[in-house]
């Protein structure tokens, strides 16, 4: 491990950007961008549970769907990081400032029935869309159309994940149940 601690840029700073945001703005948008990134975390390490634990008839096609979503999740939090950093900002990496920036809050680490796993998800996505929805609005108001373009192409593949997941909460089935037959 290197001993060098040069410092380039202080968490929780905003320096100037090359897309001539004006700071003021920046600032209010990295602060969003930040919690973006800190609930995407959180739902991230919430699917990646039920990914790990799921078990039942449709075992597989949710532990693969569960696998599609958290790195969906991923991806888009590495885009939304990346463009904080572009703003000038210091996105949250350790666990202590995606804690601080957080404004989900993750089921228990018991391990529950898929059925309450999947609709715990189907809430914090939700919380997760509501965000953006006041975050591109946000973004938006204050000049910075590329970050509210980047949010509206997110948010589309997250309301079509709690779209499904939604259906996967439905009661109709084709696994019938022994007590039924």
């Amino acid at each position: 491990m290197s001993t060098q601690k040069t410092v380039r840029k202080q968490a929780g700073s905003v320096g100037d950007n090359p897309v001539r945001l004006d700071r003021e703005k920046a600032e209010q948008i990295i602060d969003a961008l930040n919690t973006d990134v800190a609930d995407a975390y959180v739902l991230f390490h919430q699917l990646h549970k039920h990914h790990w634990h799921v078990s039942g008839p449709e075992h597989h096609d949710i532990h693969v769907y569960l696998q599609t979503v958290y790195e969906d999740i991923e991806e888009a939090a590495d885009a939304v990081a990346e463009r904080s950093q572009a703003l000038g900002g210091v996105p949250p990496a350790g666990m202590a400032a995606l804690t601080e920036h957080a404004t989900l809050e993750p089921e228990g680490e018991d391990v529950y029935d898929i059925r309450t796993g999947l609709e715990n998800d189907l809430e914090l996505l939700g919380n997760v869309i509501e965000s953006y929805r006041e975050h591109i609005d946000l973004a938006s108001g204050l000049g910075d159309h590329a970050t509210a373009e980047m949010l509206r192409e997110q948010l589309v593949d997250l309301e079509e994940h709690a779209h499904v997941i939604e259906h996967y909460l439905e009661d109709d089935t084709l696994v019938l149940d022994e007590a039924t037959h």
